[in-house]
């Protein structure tokens, strides 16, 4: 069993972006999967990008928003959806709602997100 103590999770941010570096290989033994929770205030944006090694599911928790899908193509995206990216599909997220928007992500094989932050805290 491994326990990961509330005050060893980092996070790392970008103006209206918090994300919270639940699970990752500098806070676990883990080598297989990184788990993320992700906060964006309203009308925060994460860019579209990619992945070219590593999968990722998003489950929304709390909030509503809009996907940022290949060729400029939008969809929305509700606490209760959950959405699957293959390696390589472009992927970002806009919270066009009326509060902030959660969701966790499952990233396989991991990732470090520290490349795409500003803040690391």
């Amino acid at each position: 069993m491994e326990f990961i103590a509330k005050d060893s999770i980092k996070s790392l941010s970008n103006p209206g972006v918090v994300s919270r570096q639940l699970l990752n290989p500098e806070n676990s033994e883990s080598r297989r999967v990184t788990v993320t929770e992700v906060h964006l205030e309203k009308g925060a944006s994460q860019p579209r990008h990619t992945h070219n090694a590593s999968e990722q599911i998003w489950y929304a928790v709390k909030g509503s928003g809009k996907l940022l899908l290949e060729n400029n193509s939008e969809k929305d995206f509700r606490a209760g959806d959950v959405v699957r990216f293959a390696d390589n599909d472009v992927h970002g997220l806009y919270n066009d709602g009326e509060e902030e928007f959660v969701y966790v992500s499952v990233t396989a094989p991991p990732i470090d997100f520290g490349y795409a932050y500003t803040d690391k805290t």
